[in-house]
């Protein structure tokens, strides 16, 4: 279903404000790749149905491509999650989400690229340690961390969603399930304790806090949730594709788009999930939105331990020989394929023509109108 409104439409409608609210240059750099998103300006194909007795013509516009595009994440979606299914374990897999308390929000927005990048390194630390502790796991384990920086309303509210395997491999290569055998990971509150701990220690390392501050967070619980375990390998794939290639709001929540307001749905999770309408001066949505445009090449989907790219292929071999190997049907698109076609809803979309900004040649724009 197309939307009805765009972030892009915000974004073009204040164009001309877009200095004056945005001071930092990358961030209005990738707010004018959105605007530009599938116009004229990108340039664009032409598509014909395969479908014999359809053989409708398309007329589409390029797109940005960018990360923090609403538009452009769903073939990247696909396309990552298709890669992932690929390496999935046929075991047991956790969701669990650590936040940064809002006291450093300053911070997240003075020194992004420093804090996140610490985030995700004490995170792993977390981890790991809590997995090679004979306690819970005893093991080398693995995580999937995927970075988000915003809460509904659009404010700033940094958290690290990660999936992590039930069990690891031992030093001599042995695969090990956690004393949860399933049904939980490790200890939230103890594991609570201990990022709060590393997390204000690496801050302090790097001169970001002071003694003082750091003690003033110290006096407030830090928060990490983990859900109950995926039910199977359907589950993962499914949180997968919905949180790593996520934008801070999707169009389809966008409400109205007009001069004096932008209006969108929010979940308010503190009664339920219960949701209700913000709204914002288009000003203040451009700000918003862009304090979660990341620094520029940040990663924001990491791999660590038996799933990081650098050992996942021999780890995988390892754990499959032991546990058994997870069959996945992985079905590839072939050729030029673009999607379905939008009139026949039968036929695959092939691209005949391309062009620039200057638009399609004559010949193409008068076989359009014969269609």
């Amino acid at each position: 279903m197309i939307p009805a409104f765009e972030v892009a439409q915000v974004i073009r409608q204040e164009l001309h404000h877009l200095p004056k609210i945005i001071h930092n240059s990358w961030k209005r750099r990738t707010l004018y790749a959105l605007a530009k998103c599938r116009t004229s300006a990108l340039g664009g194909h032409i598509d014909r149905c395969d479908n014999p007795k359809c053989n409708k013509l398309h007329l589409s516009y390029n797109s940005c491509r960018n990360r923090h595009c609403p538009k452009c994440q769903g073939h990247l979606q696909q396309k990552w999650v298709r890669e992932r299914e690929k390496d999935l374990l046929n075991t047991s897999y956790f969701h669990t989400v650590f936040t940064l308390p809002d006291k450093l929000n300053d911070l997240a927005l003075e020194q992004p690229r420093l804090l996140y990048a610490l985030l995700f390194k004490t995170v792993w630390q977390v981890v790991k340690d809590f997995a090679a502790n004979p306690k819970f796991m005893g093991a080398q384990n693995g995580m999937i961390a995927v970075l988000h920086t915003w809460g509904q309303n659009l404010s700033l509210h940094p958290h690290l969603h990660c999936i992590i395997p039930s069990g690891g491999l031992t030093p001599s290569q042995k695969w090990k399930e956690g004393r949860g055998k399933g049904k939980y990971l490790f200890p939230v509150k103890a594991m609570s304790k201990v990022f709060r701990a590393r997390m204000v220690a690496a801050l302090r390392k790097e001169k970001l806090l002071s003694k003082q501050e750091g003690q003033r967070l110290f006096k407030k619980n830090w928060v990490i949730y983990c859900k109950q375990p995926f039910y199977g390998p359907a589950q993962v794939v499914e949180y997968l594709g919905r949180y790593t290639h996520k934008v801070a709001i999707s169009n389809h929540r966008l409400i109205d788009v007009g001069k004096e307001s932008v209006k969108f749905t929010a979940k308010d999770y503190r009664k339920g999930g219960k949701k209700h309408v913000v709204a914002l001066k288009p000003t203040e949505f451009i700000r918003r939105f862009a304090m979660h445009v990341l620094p520029k090449g940040f990663t924001r989907i990491r791999h660590y331990g038996i799933l990081s790219g650098g050992c996942k292929k021999e780890c995988k071999a390892i754990i499959d020989a032991q546990i058994g190997k997870l069959e996945i049907i992985v079905i590839e698109p072939t050729g030029n394929c673009l999607g379905i076609c939008p009139v026949c809803k039968k036929g695959r979309l092939q691209t005949v023509a391309v062009f620039d900004q200057r638009g399609p040649p004559n010949h193409w724009l008068n076989k359009l109108k014969a269609h």
